[in-house]
């Protein structure tokens, strides 16, 4: 199976059409305000439309509620839910019977405990991202560039698909992919010349070295 590449955290029509020419899977929109990769409803929907039928949308957003989503749904239309809180398996069942669409949840990972909860998520999301934990001060889950021991996912027993994020970048994606053998990868930070502001170089030299790794896996 190939490997997926989401570049995630975009905010500008250069940089979406940056990662779309690249060659990138998925795009994602952050949908929280305290991240400076928020995203507001009119550009979600000049940027949505940019993207539709060239990758995949994903609209990020942590513990919101249902008229937040239904905004986003509205405006971007996305094709996949990044579930990025503290959700309950119950609130994923209510979101995917409300809005109709597949879910891919974000489980932070420090240690061999955190990945407790995983089996319930699993049995109701369509897809899993593991992410590095964020510090206990954070004001966000995500996009902090923090990366976890990606030696936690070896021999991973999942039946649902997954992909590996957090601290991501032209230099250690292969040995995440190698280590984890996940799916796909999902980078933010790692693409970034200061928060929130995405490289176009970057974004480039990331999904290149992201197939590059494919192609050495599938060997």
């Amino acid at each position: 199976m190939s490997l997926l590449v989401k570049i995630c955290g975009l905010t500008t029509r250069e940089t979406l059409d940056t990662a779309l020419a690249a060659g990138a899977d998925m795009v994602g929109f952050v949908f929280f305000p305290p991240s400076p990769r928020h995203l507001g409803l009119e550009a979600a929907r000049e940027l949505g439309t940019a993207a539709k039928g060239r990758a995949l949308k994903v609209a990020l957003t942590v513990d919101a509620d249902d008229t937040t989503i239904e905004n986003i749904v509205e405006m971007l239309r996305p094709d996949l839910l990044q579930l990025h809180g503290y959700e309950s398996i119950a609130r994923i069942r209510d979101l995917k019977s409300r809005f109709g669409l597949p879910v891919m949840k974000a489980i932070p990972v420090a240690t061999a405990a955190d990945l407790a909860p995983l089996a319930g998520y699993a049995a109701v999301c369509d897809r899993i991202l593991f992410d590095g934990r964020a510090p206990k001060d954070a004001t966000r889950p995500g996009g902090l560039g923090a990366a976890f021991d990606w030696h936690l996912l070896e021999n991973l027993a999942l039946d649902r698909p997954f992909m590996v994020s957090g601290g991501l970048s032209i230099d250690n994606v292969a040995e995440a992919v190698r280590v984890t053998r996940a799916g796909g990868v999902d980078v933010s930070s790692g693409v970034e010349r200061a928060p929130g502001v995405k490289d176009c170089d970057m974004i480039r030299d990331f999904v290149r070295a992201a197939r590059a790794t494919e192609e050495l896996t599938s060997r």
